[in-house]
């Protein structure tokens, strides 16, 4: 059985773009680190749900015709 896979094995097939990744990784170890604390920064924030909450509540609803004055 090995030999008929060994026949037919293809080599493993890496595009360019994970070599470059790969490479990059290899010559900046802490880039994965950077990225994260980068994250954290941005997107990993606490969320206050009372504050949403009254924010929702606090919300007017929109006219249909946003432009259109009240002839009162």
């Amino acid at each position: 059985m090995s030999l008929l896979q060994s026949i037919f094995r293809r080599p493993d097939y890496q595009s360019e773009a994970t070599q470059f990744i790969d490479q990059l990784k290899a010559a900046k170890p802490d880039l994965e680190a950077k990225q994260r604390l980068g994250r954290e920064l941005l997107w990993d924030k606490a969320v206050d749900r009372n504050a949403w909450a009254e924010y929702r509540a606090a919300r007017v609803p929109q006219k249909p015709y946003v432009y259109q004055t009240d002839s009162k």
